[in-house]
């Protein structure tokens, strides 16, 4: 409910049930107040009337706006007039699949706008729109305008196969594929960015049984999103929690106590916790600083080593103030909220600083993907130079290249896809 309500009509027929719903003739580009009638005449409401003329429109097609009263009966009643009239309700995402099918928008562009939609903090929306105004769009360009140049040059020398060998050596291959690596590398670690800042930085709590990690959970949700007792293995499933913090969206997990254990139910925790910490943005692995890091924390700690572990001791409420601390590590405590502020420092970081960052652009898991893949198809390409200097093999892994990153932009990919993508859009866009 609402002072007004939008009801946008789209299509070859659009004109036709804007003029026979008002009663009226409507003049391209200009606002005009109208009166709107059910099929016996009747008014049923009466508000604006815009008319756009294709291709000059959103989606790229005739298209009429209705700015009536906000209030959802009279919308119904509005929109079953439309019906009545020979339109259809559209489906998820419909309006910015035709802007995209009609030139308006690539694909990036039209996943900005749902982006912006939904994004959860000012830095996501500032994202979303320099994606939406085709930032991103621009250097995918650039990348796809290197590998078509560099895969005529490669093409031609196949044109005359008895210089082929002579020609690739003494060209500057090599350094143009390492450029091209490193552009590819340069967005890829963008789009990670904007993947992030889209999705939610994933953060996996981790530990042996009655470590704190449920504590530290409801700590940082600010309710009891966990049940918390002294009894080790209480948790033995895996709890998810969305909040931000220094406006970063975070998607916490708590999992159940890394251990061996009979129980098939509290196996089956343990093995999803696992299977949550594989996929996990970053991970915090909780010792209880009370009993120190033990055999069993170690063997475990040995398993997860990487750039994304980060080594936490917590229940510092119940360490003895006099006891030796480790000079690097971090202490918390839950209770009493002391290395807490760290500890989140330490879990946004680089993240932080990128949230800053006016370069950044909006950007989905299926975009790194394609990067991830044309960027393996360059350096491939790099090593058949290096290796058997085979300029048919070369010329393949660009061509793959090039689709992965056009698959991006939409100028390449299965109705499939697109049906994926349009469907997570909400009604009326």
């Amino acid at each position: 409910m609402g002072g007004i309500g939008i009801l946008r009509l789209s299509g070859t027929r659009a004109l036709a049930i804007g003029e026979a719903i008002s009663n009226s003739k409507l003049k391209p580009g200009v606002i005009q107040f109208r009166q709107f009638f059910d099929a016996d005449g009747v008014v049923l409401d009466h508000g604006l009337c815009l008319y756009f003329v294709a291709p000059h429109s959103f989606s790229g097609e005739d298209c009429v706006e209705i700015q009536a009263h906000g209030g959802p009966i009279v919308l119904d009643m509005l929109l079953e007039r439309l019906c009545e009239l020979g339109a259809r309700l559209a489906h998820a995402g419909e309006f910015s699949e035709r802007a995209f099918l009609n030139g308006k928008l690539d694909l990036t562009q039209a996943e900005a706008i749902a982006d912006l939609i939904t994004s959860g903090s000012r830095a996501a929306t500032r994202a979303a729109m320099r994606s939406l105004e085709g930032r991103f769009s621009r250097q995918v360009h650039a990348l796809v305008e290197e590998i078509i140049n560099l895969r005529a040059y490669i093409e031609a020398a196949l044109d005359f196969a008895e210089e082929e060998i002579d020609f690739l050596n003494n060209s500057d291959i090599s350094r143009r594929l390492e450029e091209c690596s490193r552009h590819l590398q340069q967005l890829l670690e963008q789009a990670e960015h904007g993947r992030t800042l889209q999705e939610g930085l994933s953060v996996t709590l981790a530990g042996l049984p009655n470590a704190g990690k449920s504590s530290l959970l409801n700590y940082l949700a600010g309710y009891e999103a966990a049940i918390v007792t002294e009894i080790e293995g209480t948790t033995r499933d895996v709890l998810r929690e969305h909040i931000s913090l220094k406006g970063i969206p975070l998607k916490i997990t708590d999992t159940a106590g890394l251990r061996e254990s009979e129980n098939p139910v509290e196996r089956e925790g343990v093995r999803r916790a696992w299977e949550t910490i594989a996929q996990a943005d970053v991970i915090i692995y909780l010792v209880d600083s009370s009993k120190g890091l033990t055999p069993a924390d170690q063997k475990i700690i040995d398993e997860l080593a990487g750039d994304n572990l980060q080594l936490v001791y917590s229940k510092t409420d119940l360490l003895d103030a006099d006891l030796p601390r480790e000079p690097d590590a971090l202490y918390i405590s839950a209770l009493d909220g002391s290395g807490m502020e760290q500890l989140i420092a330490r879990i946004t970081g680089q993240a932080a600083d990128f949230n800053q960052d006016s370069q950044v652009f909006m950007a989905r898991r299926r975009h790194v993907d394609a990067l991830l893949r044309a960027r393996n198809c360059i350096q491939r390409a790099g090593q058949t130079f290096n290796t058997a200097c085979s300029g048919e093999l070369m010329a393949e892994d660009l061509r793959e290249a090039q689709q992965c990153l056009n698959e991006i932009t939409g100028e390449f990919g299965s109705e499939d896809l697109l049906g994926r993508i349009f469907s997570t859009f909400c009604i009326g866009k």
